[in-house]
């Protein structure tokens, strides 16, 4: 449903997108995540044809946005970070606005009133919309995406600036929505990922530094190669001097201590490694509190992606 191929973007002499390619099967989810100034909107904004690329093209539902942007268009529903609403119009006479502008015809009546009921408006469409809440407002942006049922939705951080229940609000509909479209969505929000999308696309200054299932970004954080050990007894450099001369383990990675507890997180290769490790401890006599896989946090896994650099952070 969303095809890229080198798309490059160039702003002068800066490059704000360079070389990106991805494919989005139909029905979909897919996060496209990465710190701010990372190339997210420019990408999404070549995707929707609001401006072309500088090199590489983009297809849509099949259509080549660059030849024909209006059919392309057709297909896509589109929510920008800043959604232009008219604040002085009800919500029921803006989403009739977007209806004509769309040419929606005697269709209208029925998926205004569709789209009011999946995004939680149908109370409110007699609203004004300069007097609803940050979050109602965003709702009304992802009502005109999705009033003339388009088969991609294209999101771009869809809960920025909202407070937590907005966001767990949002987040629901989104994936309501899913089902109903193929659905790209831009964040720079980690825990977005793992709760709404199926996939993850990551960018960092302009280039596609890893492709990843949600579950498998996920499963690379629950210590693959690494393991936590806590020993109580022992001096931080000495459990550290202890581990570290093991044949199965490959580095000391961070060590710590609190309250007579010694932590080390350790990289380590072969299958018994751990038991190793509790053997090299016993026989000092030390007593062992833990010794488990490392669990790494969502926020070091996209901060060591990001500092592999492209390809580094591959599944």
């Amino acid at each position: 449903m969303i095809e890229a191929k080198g798309l490059t973007k160039d702003y002068g002499p800066n490059r704000a997108v360079d070389s990106v390619s991805f494919e989005i099967e139909r029905g979909d989810v897919v996060g496209l995540l990465g710190p701010n100034g990372s190339g997210k909107t420019t990408i999404m904004r070549m995707l929707t044809g609001f401006f072309g690329p500088t090199a590489g093209r983009c297809r849509v539902a099949g259509i080549d946005v660059s030849e024909d942007p209006v059919g392309a268009r057709r297909r896509i529903g589109y929510l920008p970070e800043r959604v232009s609403l008219y604040p002085d119009m009800s919500v029921r006479t803006y989403l009739g606005f977007v209806g004509r502008v769309r040419e929606l015809g005697g269709r209208l009546p029925t998926l205004l009133e569709e789209a009011m009921a999946a995004a939680g408006l149908s109370h409110m469409g007699g609203r004004q919309i300069g007097k609803l809440s940050l979050g109602y407002r965003q709702r009304v942006g992802l009502a005109q995406a999705i009033i003339h049922k388009p088969e991609v939705l294209i999101l771009d951080e869809p809960t920025a600036g909202l407070d937590p229940r907005q966001i767990v609000e949002i987040r629901s509909l989104i994936r309501q929505l899913a089902g109903q479209a193929t659905v790209l969505m831009s964040t720079h929000i980690l825990p977005e990922v793992s709760v709404t999308c199926r996939r993850v696309l990551i960018l960092d200054h302009g280039r596609l530094v890893a492709d990843d299932t949600a579950e498998g970004l996920t499963a690379r954080t629950m210590g693959q190669g690494r393991v936590l050990v806590r020993v109580q007894g022992a001096a931080a450099a000495e459990l550290t001097a202890l581990v570290g001369g093991l044949e199965t383990v490959s580095a000391v990675e961070q060590a710590s201590e609190q309250a007579g507890v010694v932590s080390v997180v350790v990289a380590v290769s072969g299958a018994d490694a751990g038991g190793a490790i509790a053997r090299a401890v016993g026989q000092r006599g030390w007593p062992l509190v833990e010794i488990s896989p490392a669990v790494m946090s969502l926020e070091d896994l996209f901060v060591e992606i990001l500092e592999k650099g492209p390809g580094g952070g591959a599944p």
